[in-house]
């Protein structure tokens, strides 16, 4: 649901496999208390854990416009 959410709007995401990028899945983990829980959105230093589309456009209007 986030996916079509944000394409709905017009958001771009890059999309990371947590279960294949070890990398990946330490920045969720770093988010997520420990827990491997996706989706969570991550812009900038500040991280999502599943949020709504709505949370991620209103968070993108008010800290980063230009990545609309």
């Amino acid at each position: 649901m986030l996916r079509r959410g944000l394409e709905k709007r017009g958001i771009a995401t890059i999309e990371h496999d947590i279960w294949s990028e070890a990398d990946a899945a330490e920045v969720v983990r770093s988010f997520a208390r420990g827990n491997e829980t996706v989706p969570t959105v991550v812009i900038g230093d500040v991280g999502f854990v599943n949020p709504t589309a709505d949370a991620i456009e209103q968070h993108l209007k008010t800290h980063a416009p230009h990545l609309l």
